[in-house]
């Protein structure tokens, strides 16, 4: 009975939907560095999409701009998010705002869904310093699919080589999108496929493991 529960549970939580962002910054420096664009996109635990949320370019200052390093300057400059952000109006509260007001459109509980994403450590930093009510509203827990690319580069390099390579446009939604299909690659071809999960689990419960 215990296990019964403790798997109902489980799959209840399973079907807690995941909020994938993506940000483009003018540098990594958190103390110095600003948000100059953001996108959102919800998934269930299955990695369908079930909403595409605002992609915002956020306004910075000439001088601002001026300040990145030539990596941040080159990539923006020639993907066309420098012109963008200097002529954009949205403010970064407006950002903040927008954001939050689709996340409690599509997810009215707070704390049930973990950020997703790409070296998404970084982006949950600036998000916690400029946008703090969107991460307020997230559960704790993110899913970082650059971890489970470094496993599996270290522990299956054969898969690892077959992994789809990246545009990497550096505009946010992009992003977005091709950590999704590149954590749909490790699922279907790291992970224990969800049939065989299953039938050891009913298979445990048939043996009583776990009944009182």
């Amino acid at each position: 009975k215990y296990l019964l529960k403790r798997s109902k549970r489980i799959a209840k939580m399973a079907d807690d939907p995941l909020v994938w962002i993506d940000c483009e910054m003018t540098g990594l420096d958190v103390e110095n560095d600003h948000i100059i664009e953001i996108a959102v996109l919800i998934t269930d635990g299955k990695l369908n999409i079930l909403a595409e949320g605002p992609v915002l370019v956020i306004n910075q200052s000439q001088e601002t701009m001026d300040k990145m390093n030539d990596w941040c300057k080159q990539h923006h400059g020639d993907s066309g998010l420098t012109a963008k952000v200097l002529s954009s109006t949205i403010t970064t509260s407006d950002a903040s705002a927008q954001i939050l007001e689709f996340l409690k459109k599509h997810i009215p509980k707070k704390g049930i869904s973990p950020l997703a994403g790409n070296s998404v450590y970084a982006d949950k930093m600036f998000l916690k310093k400029e946008m703090p009510e969107v991460v307020g509203w997230l559960h704790y827990r993110i899913i970082d699919v650059s971890s489970i690319k470094e496993l599996c580069r270290r522990w299956y390099p054969n898969i690892f080589e077959t992994v789809p390579k990246k545009n990497s446009s550096h505009r946010a939604l992009d992003d977005i999108k091709e950590s999704i299909d590149e954590l749909k690659f490790y699922k279907k071809h790291i992970f224990i496929d969800e049939s065989i999960i299953n039938s050891a689990a009913n298979k445990k419960r048939k043996d009583g493991y776990g009944s009182e």
